[in-house]
């Protein structure tokens, strides 16, 4: 059974390898063309910091959630805008996806979602803030804002950041997926998938804290479980809107308030959640 279990994984793996690396190839090209233009524009939105940033943060980009951070712990752009950023990066749910030949229109309603609900929270938490301080802006705080993205990409390197990225993401999958494979064998792949989407509570509750793992790990896991059958969209959803990749890393080292920094992140279980949960109670999916 377990020499089936690694040829089955090795099979399904070595085909993923091409749509992988074309995919982080075109990441690669928008990020060192379009990755500063993009972060010049969230500097100047303004009130409407949070539409832009949800709408720029489902656009596949290295290191755009640990940019934000640092913008936020600068005070150039709001909570609001930082949370709609937050909610709205995939970090490696789109790769993944590509690379198992996901339907197209289902990657669409996927991002859709995680973009709508990010717009809808920041411009809702800027809202309350506002009213909250009565128009009273924060200071700018500049000298908090660092360079260091954590995503070692160089500019003119573009295909070698792409296979630096394959090579990571293939070997998560790799192993990500023997596990699956490994626990559906001895389980059933009908007695895993009850256990967790046969409850529309515990599934989201349990994706958004895989979620908060701050790495790409956690976006992997939750877009393989959800291909496998194993999470329901509601589940997958919660994981990936409370999932920043690095961004909350990040976000607690650059900004010195640590409650705030905590306050933040059980901000994004609980949007995340509450959103799966909706979700799977509607039975809603893509």
């Amino acid at each position: 059974m377990a020499t089936d279990v690694i040829v089955d994984t090795l099979s399904d793996g070595i085909k993923l390898l091409p749509f992988l690396f074309i995919t982080y190839l075109i990441m690669e090209y928008i990020e060192h063309k379009a990755g500063s233009k993009t972060q010049k524009i969230m500097q100047k939105a303004g009130k409407w910091g949070p539409v832009f940033g949800g709408v720029f943060g489902i656009v596949p980009q290295c290191g755009f959630s640990a940019a934000a951070s640092n913008l936020y712990a600068g005070r150039i752009i709001t909570l609001g805008t930082l949370i709609a950023i937050f909610l709205s990066t995939s970090d490696e749910m789109v790769p993944v996806l590509i690379s198992e030949q996901a339907p197209f229109q289902t990657i669409i309603r996927i991002l859709a979602v995680k973009m709508i609900i990010g717009i809808f929270s920041g411009l809702a938490i800027d809202m309350l803030i506002q009213k909250w301080k009565k128009g009273k802006g924060e200071k700018l705080r500049i000298e908090h804002i660092c360079e260091h993205h954590r995503c070692h990409c160089s500019e003119g390197k573009i295909i070698k950041s792409a296979i630096s990225h394959t090579i990571q993401i293939f070997s998560f999958i790799l192993i990500i997926t023997f596990l699956l494979n490994l626990a559906i064998a001895f389980v059933g792949e009908d007695n895993l998938s009850a256990f967790i989407s046969g409850r529309a509570i515990l599934g989201p509750i349990f994706a958004g804290a895989v979620g908060l793992i701050p790495n790409c790990a956690s976006s992997v896991i939750l877009t393989q479980l959800y291909l496998e059958g194993i999470l329901g969209a509601g589940s997958m959803i919660a994981g990936l809107l409370a999932g920043s990749g690095v961004g909350l890393l990040v976000l607690f080292r650059v900004n010195d308030n640590v409650r705030e920094n905590v306050m933040i992140m059980l901000l994004l279980y609980f949007i995340g959640s509450v959103s799966g949960i909706f979700m799977e109670f509607m039975n809603l999916g893509f």
